[in-house]
């Protein structure tokens, strides 16, 4: 008997359907919790989910949880970066980096790293040049321990244990437990600190843009020491907290299918 365009199409949307219970769940996933959590035959998800590792799209970490893979943060970002959003979001990047008069952009957070999603460079002949795209480490920049302050206590601190505290600048926090109570003062504050702990002579704070209360990226800035002082940064907070709301509602708005 012919099949009929949904059953032939069933397979694809499995897939999909995978792919996004993996990229969206609150709690760590094997391919049994995935058969579960979508009503399909066990054997069905191992299948497909050994088919979605070989192909690059998701990979199992070593508690054996999946996680989204290359391919598939590939995919995120190329999406993000055409949304019908964009010149609105960059709308505002813009209006935040003539308040400030420094370069000001947004992060996103990828395992141990994060990723230069969009920026909007300042007007200054001395600049720190981080282009979009490039991949910094979690644990000495604003947006990534901004991001690590999100974290569950138990999660943050298996994380510190485990990831290499390399010294990059002259105030990068090589302690584990100095590094910690940094991420915890980060979280009672809400603003992510880089005072020239990545790149000498390089500050940076970081807010965070949250999606219906949960962690989304980072919106930061940063600037040369010669021309604003950490606590000179600081002062822009409530400019960065503003325009991430603004980035917020943006988001919140196209989930619901408000902006067209």
């Amino acid at each position: 008997m012919p099949q009929t365009p949904r059953e032939k199409g069933s397979s694809i949307i499995r897939v999909l359907e995978m792919l996004e219970t993996i990229a969206l769940a609150e709690r760590p996933m094997s391919a049994t919790d995935v058969a579960f959590e979508l009503e399909i035959p066990k054997a069905s998800a191992h299948r497909l989910v050994q088919t979605l590792e070989n192909e690059g799209y998701i990979q199992t970490n070593m508690r054996g949880n999946l996680v989204a893979a290359k391919r598939l943060n590939n995919i995120a970002l190329g999406i993000l970066q055409s949304s019908n959003l964009k010149d609105q979001r960059r709308a505002i990047l813009e209006n935040l980096t003539l308040e400030i008069d420094e370069t000001c952009g947004i992060s996103l957070p990828d395992g141990t790293e994060m990723i230069y999603y969009d920026r909007v460079q300042a007007n200054w002949p001395l600049q720190v040049y981080l282009p979009i795209g490039s991949r910094v480490p979690i644990s000495c920049t604003s947006g990534g321990k901004l991001y690590m302050s999100q974290m569950p206590v138990p999660k943050l601190k298996r994380l510190i244990d485990n990831i290499p505290l390399t010294k990059r600048a002259r105030n990068t926090i090589i302690d584990k437990q100095q590094l910690f109570d940094e991420i915890m003062h980060i979280r009672d504050s809400g603003i992510g600190l880089d005072n020239e702990e990545f790149i000498d002579g390089m500050v940076a704070c970081s807010v965070a843009i949250n999606v219906h209360g949960k962690f989304h990226a980072a919106l930061f800035c940063h600037a040369p020491v010669i021309r604003k002082s950490m606590d000179d940064l600081l002062l822009y907070a409530p400019h960065l907290l503003r325009a991430a709301g603004k980035i917020t509602a943006l988001l919140e708005e196209q989930e619901s299918g408000c902006i067209e």
